[in-house]
């Protein structure tokens, strides 16, 4: 990329990450044109929809994410790895307003969009961490990565539209792991 092409690019994405913080995911495109200093063809050039925007813009914290995965892979606890996990992706997909329901109805095995794309590494980074807590006995069997998934993007959108309660994605959070402890079977 040109050195030109190269700043506009990063003019876009910051001021897309603060368009995206103040105003949501589905802020317009023309004011983060403008506010960047570039034409919505110049926009459109990098990014030719909002879909490959918003992933641009979530991928640091795809990559944080990643890193949390592995980094928390060989924890001693499966459960609290996972549990952090999910906490740091509830944390992740608040960041901006309409991200996690971007993420929500993202086609989760569609790898020809931008979002689509970015559904692959993590359900594969959560599903090695699930699948050592399912292992520990930690979690119950028949729980997926796509579910887990799908209830962290529902507690952090969630926490979006309950700005006034900030304990609001732990407390969800924690009654939604209860459910994913095995039940005592049942002895007569």
């Amino acid at each position: 990329m040109r050195a030109d092409a190269r700043r506009n690019y990063d003019r876009l994405l910051a001021e897309a990450r603060s368009g995206f913080a103040e105003h949501g995911t589905d802020t317009s495109l023309e004011d983060i044109a403008r506010r960047a200093g570039v034409g919505i063809g110049t926009l459109y050039r990098h990014f030719p929809n909002r879909q490959a925007l918003i992933s641009a813009v979530f991928q640091d914290a795809l990559a944080a994410l990643l890193d949390r995965a592995r980094d928390l892979g060989e924890s001693e606890n499966p459960c609290r790895a996972l549990v952090e996990w999910l906490r740091a992706f509830v944390t992740y997909a608040g960041e901006y307003r309409g991200l996690s329901q971007a993420l929500m109805s993202a086609p989760r095995d569609d790898d020809t969009s931008a979002l689509g794309r970015c559904n692959l590494p993590l359900r594969t980074a959560g599903d090695a961490l699930l699948a050592r807590a399912q292992r520990a006995g930690a979690v119950r069997e028949g729980v997926s990565i796509e579910d887990l998934l799908q209830l962290t993007n529902a507690i952090a959108l969630a926490s979006e539209q309950t700005p006034e309660d900030p304990e609001l994605a732990d407390r969800l959070l924690a009654l939604t792991l209860k459910g994913l402890t095995p039940r005592p079977s049942a002895s007569g």
